[in-house]
């Protein structure tokens, strides 16, 4: 396997493991530039995606490579061109042998990085349309909603809000809505951008004093995208520049689309007006598939792909993938990669073993420090304020909630609770922990919650 297909193999390993607008910011225009006595240099557009690669997605890019040529020891990230590999170097990579490539390179094809194909003027992947978005009870509100933008942009629906869990589909139906206007009127000026991305500009303009020039850009734009918006609660200039940015779109009735993993109300430290303004639109979630779509979405990728496997296969990965669409396709992926490495049809045995290394994979350790940590994080406070007594507001929600956490996932006691949590008495901590358990039973949005708290302290 040479650099080039070990790089694109690699690639489609990580984007299973990070959110896809992070995939697409950071991973975009990346290259293996060289390989030498067990050490691999990584080729990144800029500073700030070299950052951001060795600081937090590393630990991925070091995983997905290593599975393909264990004998690679380290990993540098270089900024631009490095002098090309020469080719006993390439030869040098060999693949594990269960992961070889060679005797089927039309799946190659399949595993091209989707962001290949992404337009650099409107960073809109033309994959995601309306056509190749699967409809059921859980999104069809909002796809409704996204499709009545384009045949009046600016109009009732604005801005559009769209939000929900990991993997239902918020970047395919947002970026969807992007191609459909750009179908509808070729000449309109369409800009879509994940938070962080946008924040990155923000940094970079303010370095290079173009600021200025950055604000004309965004404000001249008839539909403007912004992805994974929860984000931009974390600094106040961010916020600053974007209330101002939505607000000279909105006067102009130019059209503003949003997604975010929770409801604008759930977005802790978001500045109140803009809050108002993202609850002045249209607000739609996208739940959970039922079994109908899942099976749907497989048949479907099945089609693209132009591979056959059979029914029972696809029933039972429906019915044990149930909540995250990005883990479905996952899940076939790995399915139809089996398949044509032995050039005959995956069994239904051989696919339960792979749902249950997927399903019953143990949890990643958890301790009540990361626990702490993960909460004062996604409620944007400090641990400090988290574990003190104070009684504000939003200081003693997250708090129970922590409480609650401590005790349902990590078992530990009520007393050893209420001293990590300011020293407070355990009935204390047995108050909180009961309230949150009957609350969950009431509230749909504080489930929400904790089912992205859980995820961060799992999986992360």
């Amino acid at each position: 396997m040479d650099l080039h297909e070990l790089w694109k193999t690699a690639l489609a390993d990580i984007e299973l493991s990070v959110s896809r607008p992070n995939f697409i910011t950071w991973f975009k225009d990346t290259r293996i530039a060289s390989f030498d006595g067990g050490k691999m240099v990584v080729s990144v557009p800029n500073g700030f995606a070299k950052e951001w690669l060795q600081n937090k997605y590393n630990k991925f890019v070091v995983k997905a490579v290593r599975s393909l040529a264990p004998e690679i020891r380290e990993i540098e990230y270089a900024i631009g061109d490095v002098a090309p590999q020469s080719a006993a170097h390439d030869r040098s990579i060999k693949s594990a042998p269960r992961r070889t490539f060679e005797a089927f390179p039309q799946y190659l094809d399949q595993l091209d990085l989707k962001e290949a194909l992404v337009n650099p003027t409107t960073n809109l992947n033309p994959r995601y349309t309306f056509q190749n978005f699967v409809v059921g009870s859980f999104n069809e509100f909002a796809h409704a909603a996204a499709q009545s933008i384009v045949k009046k942009p600016g109009g009732v629906y604005n801005p559009l809000f769209i939000y929900g869990g990991v993997g239902l589909g918020k970047t395919h139906l947002i970026q969807a809505i992007g191609n459909a206007l750009i179908g509808e009127q070729p000449s309109a000026k369409v800009r879509y951008v994940s938070s962080e991305k946008y924040m990155g500009e923000i940094v970079d303009a303010l370095k290079t004093q173009e600021m200025q020039q950055l604000k004309e850009r965004y404000r001249n734009f008839d539909l403007l995208i912004v992805d994974d918006i929860q984000f931009i609660g974390k600094t106040e200039k961010m916020q600053e520049e974007f209330f101002h940015t939505f607000n000279a779109l909105y006067e102009r009735n130019k059209q503003i689309v949003i997604s975010s993993d929770r409801p604008p109300a759930a977005i802790p430290t978001l500045e109140a007006r803009l809050r108002s303004r993202f609850e002045g639109g249209m607000m739609a979630d996208l739940g959970e598939p039922d079994f109908e779509t899942r099976l749907i979405i497989l048949k479907k990728k099945l089609e693209e792909k132009q591979v056959h496997i059979d029914d029972e296969v696809l029933f039972l990965i429906a019915q044990n993938i149930k909540n995250n669409i990005r883990e479905l396709e996952g899940v076939l992926n790995k399915i139809v990669l089996m398949s044509k490495m032995a050039n005959t049809p995956v069994t239904v045995d051989e696919t339960k073993k792979i749902l249950n290394q997927l399903i019953y994979a143990p949890k990643k350790f958890a301790t009540p420090k990361k626990v702490i940590k993960t909460i004062s994080d996604f409620y944007e406070i400090s641990e400090k304020d988290l574990v003190n007594s104070s009684r504000k507001k939003e200081m003693v929600r997250p708090r129970q909630i922590t409480m609650y956490v401590l005790r349902d996932d990590l078992k530990c006691s009520f007393p050893f609770i209420g001293e990590k949590l300011g020293k407070k008495d355990h009935t204390t901590a047995i108050h909180a922990y009961k309230k949150i358990k009957n609350e969950l039973k009431v509230n749909q949005d504080l489930e929400e919650e904790l089912k992205l708290i859980r995820e961060r302290i799992f999986t992360s």
